[in-house]
């Protein structure tokens, strides 16, 4: 069933059922975005990146998202890192490029992903200041009205919507669902349940697998994986587990690798997506460094995450 507002006449219709069969598939991928050791912009390793995560099976490509360091790219070279994961997926999945900051210059970025041939985008949450519900319904209805792309909300940091924000989201023309970064199980139960049931909801928690059984059970089964940027054969192992009943080896890959991860990404601001770079880098991906203000994790914490990815590798069976 089509809900209200969407308008058939475009493309959206179509980039929700994709969406929805490969949430349905696989594990959403954020691939990095690669720099060389001056700080500069690699378009051939992330190239390679992206290709690699591709063959590893995800349900669809979110380039230039906040894994991908969207806040630290200029306009050139968010159309190289969108035009390069439009290029490499040939249509076999769909790609949601990142957008931000403001109304206006979130349009300015969604064109571009317009022009690259992106599916559709991931809105993720404004800069630095708090803003009444209003104002967050008003912003996505700012970027529907000016991008022929449909939309994804992100709802983390300072962005919060509630029932009645999303019943209203879900009747604006190309506002196709939201991503929960916040893992307020409660809050988000009222959202899924006052949203249209072809709205799209998924668990964009920092390493949503901790929480995916949680998420599962409030009709949120649909996740973005990190680790899916490091070690597909981990998350995709975590995945087939989760769906089978397979509460042992859940249980075993949360205990020895997905909890102990945590926990070495929540020692400094920005792990999140400095210790996910390092995990590639380890693994012979040309991801280079993370661009400040993030750091790259220091030499004793590389020593864990080595330690911890290996034990992890060991645990489906795959080498370092």
């Amino acid at each position: 069933m089509i809900r209200v507002g969407l308008d058939t006449g475009t493309d959206h219709a179509a980039v929700v059922r994709r969406l929805r069969d490969g949430m349905a598939r696989s594990v959403l991928s954020f691939p990095l975005t690669s720099f060389r050791d001056d700080g500069t912009l690699d378009p051939d390793g992330y190239r390679a990146h992206v290709a690699e995560r591709l063959a590893a099976g995800p349900g669809a490509v979110f380039p230039a998202c906040g894994t991908g360091e969207f806040f630290s790219l200029d306009e050139d070279e968010y159309r190289q890192v969108v035009t390069v994961a439009v290029e490499e997926a040939a249509g076999r999945v769909p790609v949601v490029a990142g957008t931000g900051y403001g109304w206006a210059q979130a349009l300015r970025f969604a064109r571009i992903a317009e022009d690259a041939g992106a599916d559709a985008l991931l809105v993720m949450p404004h800069y630095l200041t708090a803003a009444p519900q209003e104002g967050l319904v008003a912003q996505l209805e700012r970027i529907a009205a000016g991008t022929r792309l449909p939309l994804i909300a992100y709802q983390r940091g300072r962005v919060a919507y509630t029932a009645e924000s999303v019943r209203r989201l879900s009747r604006v023309p190309g506002v196709i669902g939201l991503k929960d970064g916040h893992s307020d199980l409660d809050r988000l139960q009222r959202l899924v349940l006052a949203a249209p049931e072809d709205f799209l909801f998924f668990n964009g928690a920092a390493t949503a697998e901790i929480q995916a059984r949680a998420y599962a059970a409030i009709g949120v089964p649909a996740y973005s994986s990190a680790v899916h940027a490091f070690a597909p054969e981990i998350a995709n192992a975590f995945l087939t587990a989760l769906r089978d009943g397979d509460t042992g080896t859940v249980g075993t890959l949360l205990r020895d690798f997905y909890v102990p991860l945590v926990e070495l990404r929540d020692r400094v601001p920005g792990y999140a997506v400095s210790l996910v770079k390092a995990a590639a880098r380890l693994r012979g991906c040309p991801v280079g460094p993370v661009r400040a203000p993030l750091t790259d994790p220091s030499a004793a914490d590389l020593t864990e995450l080595k330690s911890l990815l290996t034990a992890g590798l060991d645990l489906v069976g795959a080498a370092l």
